[in-house]
């Protein structure tokens, strides 16, 4: 027998080492079953063999050393199965080997430098595995090699200078590797590369300079690097380019008309680079493009009107530039159009009612602009509007149209930071998917629509307004108005004496009050008096509820203390109209106890907090001994108690602890992004966040807060709890967001917290389904793609650089837009933390 092909079949078990009895044997086609075990070495005697293809089953085990005994073999395809261990050095011996396919498997381990002696090889598929260290010196041997295929591994290091002897190179593909230095300068020399996909590396230094004149590219994807270049000299023309992304580089200069030549381009994003000037009109006369993201960089002048020919444009991002002038109009030909993003920029002018005919628009956002005049009604006609429709910190005015009702399918809906008037419309009722509606910072009267997804809704979305009531926490009640019109002077013809008589005995009570108050101090009026405390508390007298908290936790006895930290003690205090607030009293230096102008200032920023995950704070009292914070009383405690307690563990299951996460972030980016100025909680722990009954999240303890001050340093002690403090704290000592966004990531992927282990990095082939907390049901699908996307970000959130992580707002924007179906290469059953972080 010469020929076994036995693909695309049911075939299950392992692979009968008799098979090693057939010396005359050159193919050997098995892929595509559902073939388990291992490789059996004893496949090692087939000496013959032309072609060994055993991919897309489900193999395990480590690729055994005999196979490079097998000198005749041209093709050695073990791709997409569950094989680990290392590449064996003796598949260099096989000098004959055309093309080598080990992808998507969990092996380990550096790659061989004895791979170089593979002079003939043409195709090397090495990528979605775990592989280590760096590529050889040896690669610049495999001068016949056009694909390399490499991405999502841990390879890290310089590419070899012997890289610029791959001059056939077609396809290069390395990214997703901690990869760094420069990129080859002659990575294109040989006329031939087509695909360059670099991103997510660690790459510094120039763009390389063969690409100027590498007019065969088809796709380029340098994204997410610290390459430094001029769009406009270090970019040539190419003609069959359909794909460019050089988002979040260090990429400057103007861009280049030379893009004109690339009329086959469907994507072109400059995401978060340097890049000035105005944008030329003649991107807009590439018919073909799908996605265009230039947002982040700074751009000025205006919107160019051809913008409407795009016919087949879906994402179009301009946001967080500073264009200036109006939308242009005949927007509505933009028929594909489903993301705009125009905001954080200087637009003005009206809202363009031909906007409303963008009728696949799923996300909508102008917000941060100067626009005025009123919301046209004509939005109300984009129906399909599902994520978010943003119009806020505006300068619109006018009455909020009904029509806003038709959009039943909309999640996110700010209206805040404007000038509307009137009341809120009462379709708004039937917008029952929304899951935030703010209308904050407005000028609205009148009853807010009470509907059952309202029910949870922050008093934050609706305040400060002119005279919004309603019966949400937080809003006046809307009192009866029956008592005018034709009835009006007979009521007050009632109502008048009655009030008179009240005011005489309140002012009479007064004078009374001071009388006695004056004979009370008379006897001590040789004392100088003490200063007198300050407490503030909003809904209460300040006095008696200093008194009320004294006397309640018995002049802070410990027996009511429900917890301890670095920065003091919570006691539970029940005031005697029976309310519980947690009383967290600090423990403060004497430089602090003193600096009590930067006390009041900060409680007074932190007074005026309103989000519906941040528990609320009534008040503070500064005294010449302590100073202590009063905040309203969440019952179930902290998130790492409940977590500690089997059976709440179990009850707190996955649907929910993906809803705790992103209601923390929503959260957290509300302190970074809308309080002015920002705040940076500074200890994000599972210790701070509080669970309700429900299990509805709160994040608390602003004990160790610190108000971030515009224009000026924020050094600060070492502050936080162990663990989950960013590492340049350690070393610089200045705090900023980026310090909580690391603590959230560490939330996220603490072994207290969302997770059942904490991994080093010689752990990360371990099984995701093996790590997470094992108490909960077993993730349903779409948990398992929001948990997979939620280890992610965690990922993310934990980069050493600052610079390199996400802000808050970017997080929890990723959580709630998080896709239905997975985006990982593999199902959660078989996925790695290595393969969530690089591939999902």
């Amino acid at each position: 027998m010469n020929t076994l092909i036995l693909s695309d079949n049911q075939i299950t078990g392992p692979i009968p080492p008799e098979l090693g009895n057939l010396p005359m044997l050159n193919q050997l086609m098995l892929y595509q079953n559902q073939i388990i075990g291992s490789i059996p070495t004893e496949l090692g005697n087939l000496t013959m063999l032309n072609n060994l293809v055993l991919y897309q089953n489900q193999i395990t085990g480590p690729i055994p050393s005999e196979l490079g005994k097998l000198l005749n073999l041209q093709a050695l395809e073990l791709s997409v199965n569950q094989i680990f261990g290392s590449i064996p050095a003796s598949l260099g011996n096989i000098t004959n080997l055309v093309a080598l396919s080990l992808y998507f498997n969990q092996i380990t381990g550096p790659i061989p430098k004895e791979i170089g002696n593979l002079m003939n090889l043409e195709t090397l598929r090495l990528h979605l595995n775990q592989i280590s260290g760096s590529i050889p010196k040896t690669f610049g041997k495999m001068q016949s090699i056009h694909d390399l295929t490499i991405y999502n591994n841990t390879l890290s290091g310089y590419l070899p200078p012997e890289f610029d002897n791959l001059t056939n190179l077609v396809n290069l593909s390395i990214s997703s590797n901690p990869l760094s230095g420069p990129l080859p300068a002659n990575i294109c020399s040989g006329g031939k590369l087509q695909f360059l996909s670099v991103f997510n590396d660690m790459f510094n230094g120039p763009i390389p300079r063969s690409l100027k004149t590498c007019t065969s590219l088809v796709i380029v994807d340098i994204q997410w690097n610290q390459l430094i270049g001029d769009i406009s000299q270090d970019f040539g023309v190419y003609p069959h380019l359909k794909w460019m992304n050089l988002a979040s580089n260090r990429i400057s200069g103007h861009i280049s008309p030379n893009l004109g030549a690339s009329t086959q381009l469907t994507v072109l994003t400059l995401a978060d680079n340097m890049i000035m000037g105005s944008i030329p009109s003649i991107i807009f006369k590439l018919s073909n493009l799908a996605v265009l993201g230039f947002d982040s960089n700074h751009l000025s002048g205006e919107i160019p009107p051809e913008i409407f020919s795009l016919a087949n444009l879906y994402y179009l991002n301009l946001s967080s530039n500073q264009l200036s002038g109006s939308i242009p109009t005949h927007m509505e030909k933009l028929s594909s159009l489903q993301y705009l993003d125009i905001s954080w920029n200087r637009l003005s002018g009206l809202i363009p009612k031909e906007l409303g005919a963008c009728k696949k628009l799923l996300s909508l956002k102008i917000n941060n602009n100067n626009f005025s005049g009123y919301l046209p009604g004509a939005i109300g006609n984009l129906e399909g509007l599902q994520m978010r429709l943003d119009v806020s910190c505006n300068n619109l005015s006018g009455v909020l149209p009904q029509q806003l009702g038709k959009l039943k399918m909309l999640e996110f809906l700010n209206l805040s930071h404007d000038q509307f008037n009137g009341s809120i419309p009462s379709s708004f009722a039937s917008m029952v998917s929304l899951s935030k509606l703010d209308v904050s910072y407005n000028n609205l009267e009148g009853p807010v629509p009470t509907t059952w997804h309202l029910q949870n809704a922050s008093e934050s979305w609706f305040l400060p307004n002119k005279g919004l009531c309603g019966n949400l926490s937080g809003l006046t009640p809307c009192y009866s108005t029956l008592l005018v019109g034709r009835h009006k002077p007979k009521t007050l013809g009632l109502l008048l004496p009655s009030v008179l008589v009240v005011g005489f005995a309140i002012v009479a009570a007064i004078v009374v009050l001071i009388i006695l108050s004056r004979k009370k101090r008379k006897p001590q009026e040789g004392v100088t008096a003490e200063p007198r405390d300050l407490f503030s508390v909003w809904n209460f007298d300040g006095r008696l509820a200093f008194d009320d908290i004294v006397r309640a936790t018995e002049d802070f006895n410990d027996k009511y203390v429900t917890g301890t930290g670095g920065y003091g003690k919570v006691y539970k205090s029940q005031l005697q109209d029976g309310q519980l607030v947690a009383v967290k009293k600090l423990h403060l230096t004497e430089e602090e106890l003193d600096d009590e102008r930067r006390f009041l200032r900060e409680m007074e920023i932190l007074s005026q907090i309103r989000q519906r995950s941040i528990v609320k704070m009534y008040g503070f009292c500064s005294h010449p001994a302590y100073k202590f914070l009063v905040y309203n009383y969440i019952e179930q405690g902290s998130l790492r108690r409940t977590l500690e307690n089997e059976e709440l563990a179990k009850e707190l299951d996955w649907k929910k602890r993906i809803a705790l996460a992103t209601d923390v972030a929503q959260a957290i980016a509300y302190l970074h992004h809308e309080c002015s100025p920002p705040i940076i909680h500074r200890d994000i722990t599972s210790n701070n966040i509080l669970l309700d009954t429900t299990f509805k999240v709160f994040v608390s303890d602003f004990g160790t807060a610190r108000i971030l001050k515009p224009d000026s340093s924020n050094w600060s002690a070492l502050a936080g709890t162990y663990g989950y403090i960013a590492p340049e704290l350690s070393y610089t000592s200045v705090v900023t967001e980026k310090c909580d966004v690391y603590s959230f990531g560490v939330m996220g992927k603490h072994p207290r917290d969302l997770l059942d282990g904490s991994l080093s990095s010689g752990e990360q082939a371990m099984l995701v389904k093996y790590i997470i907390d094992q108490r909960p049901a077993t993730p349903i699908t779409t948990e398992e793609n929001s948990l997979a996307l939620l280890i992610k970000l965690a990922f993310s959130c934990l980069e050493s650089s600052p610079q390199a992580r996400l802000t808050m707002r970017e997080a929890y924007q990723t959580l709630i837009q998080r896709p239905s179906s997975s985006s990982c290469p593999v199902p959660f059953s078989a996925l790695t933390l290595q393969q969530v972080r690089d591939s999902c």
